[in-house]
Order: structure tokens, then sequence, then C-alpha cells
């Protein structure tokens, strides 16, 4: 019996070392492979809430989801400011590449100065390239962004040298997500805009403080600069639910502005990366990858792609997505959506991968 017992172990044991092998090998092969010997130090985040990793907890705006449900997904079921049932593709980025866990947000009080090292988040939910877009809602403006991203570098500087901060900024992703909320809300939602522009207007508006913004980014040291289209916004479930009809279908004026936004913004950055000197400044398309998931999402194993999970999912976001929405989804895998704006978690990881692996060798 003690024979039998020991080869019981031995067996769980082996069973056990092979499962943990077996586990840190899949962790490995999924993060990205870089050319050469390149290196990725720190991803740094300027935008809006599709990338903001807590940096709204403690403003005075609606735009806010450190409270339940957010992040049931999370550590523990915490709600850290993310605006998601877990990680963000802040988080996935730096994953995947394998710098580390979680991107914090900038004004995170319990940053510490080697968390700078590998980057932080400045965005802030609610903002876009519009300065009217954030005032709209009382949120962090991408010129107060960049005035963090000042402060940031002098911390870097003061910390550990102009050497090192050098090339942290030389050589690290910086990423800018934003323009989603001027179309959604300064443009159609609150018509505000609409009475100034037309589409075709408003679109180069939104244009010209886009590439001012890559200028400035430039100037401060950033040198692999990643710019991420506007993405689908007629299809999010708060647009459907306001201009798609008693069906719900995608708002096709709000897709197609989108769209023309994206063509003026994918040449202006091919005309930046041709002329700003040793920079490599990259049109990331998620428009496309979003969109084809929203139309087929049975092939990526979703139920759902036209409500979000929490509460009815037609208009509930930030404040209006709270713990007292009973009829928030039991399994958010299903959903596209994890809001009536943002996606879960699971659609996140399906397009910051395939966005990785499209245009990771662009940046060298």
């Amino acid at each position: 019996m003690k024979e039998d017992s020991s080869s019981s172990s031995t067996i769980l044991l082996f069973f056990f070392l092979y499962s943990v092998l077996v586990f840190v090998s899949s962790t490995a092969e999924a993060k990205i492979k870089l050319p050469g010997n390149e290196t990725v130090p720190a991803v740094i985040m300027f935008g809006d809430s599709i990338v903001d990793t807590g940096n709204n907890n403690n403003l005075r705006s609606v735009v806010k989801c450190n409270f339940s449900p957010y992040g049931r997904d999370f550590k523990g079921g915490m709600p850290t400011g993310r605006f998601s049932n877990g990680k963000v593709p802040s988080d996935l980025l730096v994953e995947e590449l394998g710098i580390k866990e979680l991107l914090p947000a900038y004004v995170d009080p319990s940053l510490k100065p080697n968390d700078l090292l590998t980057g932080v988040s400045f965005a802030s939910g609610g903002s876009g390239y519009d300065p009217l877009t954030s005032n709209l809602v009382s949120v962090t403006p991408l010129s107060t962004q960049l005035q963090q991203f000042n402060e940031y570098i002098g911390k870097l500087k003061s910390n550990f040298g102009e050497e090192r901060t050098n090339f942290i900024l030389s050589k690290s992703g910086v990423i800018v997500v934003a323009g989603s909320n001027d179309l959604a809300n300064s443009y159609f939602t609150t018509g505000i805009r609409k009475l100034q522009y037309d589409i075709p207007s408003y679109t180069d508006l939104m244009l010209k403080h886009a590439s001012a913004f890559v200028k400035e980014l430039y100037g401060m040291g950033a040198r692999r600069i990643g710019v991420f289209s506007a993405p689908p916004i007629g299809c999010v479930p708060s647009m459907r639910t306001l201009g798609g009809g008693l069906q719900r279908d995608c708002v096709h004026e709000a897709n197609e502005a989108a769209k023309l936004f994206n063509a003026k913004l994918s040449a202006e950055i091919d005309h930046l990366n041709n002329n700003l000197p040793q920079a490599k400044v990259v049109y990331i398309n998620v428009y496309d990858p979003l969109f084809y998931i929203i139309k087929n999402p049975t092939k990526y194993g979703f139920q759902v792609a036209d409500k979000g999970c929490c509460g009815t999912g037609t208009l509930e976001v930030a404040i209006l997505c709270n713990r007292l929405e009973l009829h928030t989804c039991r399994y958010d895998s299903n959903y596209v959506f994890w809001d009536s704006y943002h996606p879960t978690e699971k659609t996140y990881r399906i397009i910051v991968r395939r966005v990785l692996q499209k245009y990771i060798t662009r940046f060298y």
C-alpha cells in the first residue's frame, strides 16, 4: 500500500509539473517576437477610455467606472477605473510584449519611480482630439496629458538620468487612441459640432488636432508612435439605440464619418512618418477587425454583438452601469461589448493580438 501511495504521489507530481511547464510554454509563445535584438522598454498611452487605466477616478466627472460591476473579471473582481469587465488594451499590450502585467494610470497614488521605467497611461475616458470633447464631460484633455507627459519625463531624468530617459523615450511604444468621442459625443449625440460643421469639415478639425498632437510627442522625444484609427462607432450599442431605428442597426452615417476620418488620418500619418527624422509613426487600423467581429460574432465564440453585458446593454455606460443594474449578464465572454460603448476583455484580446502581429515590425 505504501508503494502504491508513493507511486500515485509521483504520478500526480509529474502531471503537476507537466501542467506548469505547458502553461509557462504556452504563455511564452503568446509573447510577440520582436525583430532582431530590438526592445520595447515601456509603453506610454494617451487618449480616451479605451486605454484609460484609472486616470478618471478622482475627477469630478460622470465618466467614471471605479465601481462594480466594472472590473468583475479583473484581479479579485476589483473595479480600478478600467472601462471594461477586465483588462483594457493598455494592459494587454504590455502583457503581450512581455514588459509587465498591467499598465498603471499616471495619477495612481501608489505609483513608484520604478513603475515609470516601463510605462504608464495618461489616457482619460471621454477625451478626444477636439478640445470641446473633453470639456463636455470634465475629463483630462490631450493638452493636459501632454503636460503630464512632460512632468513624467522630468521624473525619469531626476530618478534615472538623462541618458536612460532618452533611451526610454526613443525606444518605447507611444500609443494614441482617440477620435471616437469626438464623433459619438461632440458631433452625433449632442449635436453641438453638427451645428457648426458638416462631416468633412469636422473630420478636418479632428485631423488638425491629431497631427499637432503627434508632432508634440515627437518634439518631446517620442520616436515610435502608433496612432489608432477611429472604430466603427456607429455599431456600438449606445449609437445603435440612439440612431439605429427600431431594429437598432449600425448607424451608417457615423461609420462613414469614422471611415472618412481614418482615410485622412492614414494619409497624414504617412506624411508625418516621411517628414519626422528618425521617427516611426504608424497608423493602426482597428476599424476593420472590430467591424468584422461585430458582423461575425460566432466565429469568435460570441453570441451577442448589438448589446452590452451591463444592464439592458442598450444605453448603460459609466455611472449608468452600476451595481444596481440587476440585469447584467452572467457570462460576459458571450458578448462583444461589456457596456453600451466599450468592448469586453475577450474582444480586446483578439484585436490587440491582431494589431501586434500586423504592425509591430513597422516600428523598426
